[in-house]
């Protein structure tokens, strides 16, 4: 087994391609254990180079909605009565620390996305 470290996009580009070739291979063999060795060099490259940013609050609660086809109605143990939740989803409300805590406990929405920074819009 020939591996070695991804440190180039060059690296990249060839464990990719290597990749390829082993999708269809067993598991526990010899090439399935190169499989998952390049896949997990692979994934520690991607995360250090092309790092994914969280969402701000008001999208993450919206695609956790989405997801889980919840309803202003399930939010409201979480956040407070309906005219609160819409202020929220809305913009114009903040997310308070016990809302937050209650938002990452029951939908597991990450509380680094919670606690970002919201995405300001302007209205003219």
């Amino acid at each position: 087994m020939d591996i070695k470290p991804i440190k180039t996009d060059t690296d990249y580009r060839a464990a990719l391609k290597e990749v390829e070739t082993l999708m269809m291979t067993k598991s526990n063999t010899l090439e399935g254990e190169k499989l998952d060795v390049l896949v997990t060099l692979i994934e520690a490259y991607e995360h250090k180079h092309f790092p994914l940013d969280l969402p701000d609050p008001v999208e993450a609660i919206k695609f956790e909605m989405e997801q889980k086809g919840l309803t202003v109605k399930d939010l409201e143990p979480m956040i407070g009565k309906s005219n609160r939740v819409y202020e929220v989803l809305n913009r114009k409300r903040s997310l308070t620390l016990k809302m937050i805590w209650k938002l990452h406990q029951e939908l597991g929405i990450p509380a680094e996305s919670l606690i970002k920074q919201p995405i300001q819009t302007h209205i003219n």
